[in-house]
């Protein structure tokens, strides 16, 4: 019996859709001392390195549990082990959207995905993206100021759904989004663990882009996508590819 035709894509967004522009450090630096500038308007004194140190320790931690506690969380936790428990939810809002003022800058949207996200869509493709990120509301603005966000049927962060890839939950909570079965569906990304191992532990298809994409000698020998691809231009031809093969 034919294997059903792929027509589910999940997207990972950084490094993928989006890459980069510059340097992390010296936007790293502006962000923290606008979110610190922001709290001192409240009478709330943070140091700036002291967050950011506060933030590495996080990432750490997250990358072995794979849940996402959020930079909220982790502000709101360095507030209160200096004095200020009783910070509100709309401060602690204003902060962070003042660092990810900054951020959001040094991201652009890769040139060839507007046209192959079009593509897909004008092929009846559905389209979906989990993204690992420490804020949902930072993620979701980013997409909105792509012009993407209408090609999409759902944007899931791991700061919404707790869960990080390649944790199997993460792929299950963006699967039930469409009710379907892991087989169904195609996990494109450039993180050989998060995305293509994650995906590939349930079954999914995948598609490692690998222009951007950062691993070790180890994870190149130890995981295998379906489909290693230079740029997004090349994910429609090897659906199609799949597509046929699987129908044959």
């Amino acid at each position: 019996m034919n294997a059903s035709p792929i027509r589910h894509i999940l997207f990972d967004l950084g490094g993928t859709l989006m890459h980069s522009c510059g340097d992390w450090a010296p936007v790293h630096a502006r962000a923290d001392q606008l979110l610190t500038d922001k709290l001192r308007e409240y009478e709330i004194h943070l140091d700036d390195y002291i967050f950011r140190a506060r933030l590495h320790e996080y990432y750490e931690q997250r990358e072995q549990t794979l849940q996402e506690t959020t930079y909220h969380f982790v502000l709101r936790q360095m507030l209160s082990e200096i004095g200020y428990a009783e910070v509100s939810e709309s401060i602690l809002r204003l902060a962070l959207d003042a660092m990810y003022s900054v951020t959001q800058t040094n991201w652009k949207l890769e040139e060839d995905a507007l046209s192959v996200i079009n593509d897909l869509k004008s092929q009846n493709y559905q389209l979906g993206i989990f993204s690992n990120a420490g804020d949902d509301k930072d993620v979701q603005e980013l997409v909105e100021s792509f012009g993407i966000r209408p090609a999409f049927d759902f944007v899931l962060t791991s700061a919404a759904c707790y869960y990080r890839k390649p944790h199997q939950r993460a792929f299950e909570i963006a699967l039930a989004q469409w009710s379907i079965e892991p087989e169904k569906a195609a996990m494109v990304g450039d993180s050989l663990t998060a995305d293509i191992l994650g995906a590939g532990q349930l079954n999914m298809h995948t598609f490692w882009i690998t222009r951007r994409a950062k691993f070790d000698p180890d994870e190149k020998n130890r995981i295998n996508p379906d489909f290693s691809l230079p740029g997004l231009n090349e994910l429609l031809p090897a659906l199609e590819s799949l597509n046929f093969t699987q129908n044959k």
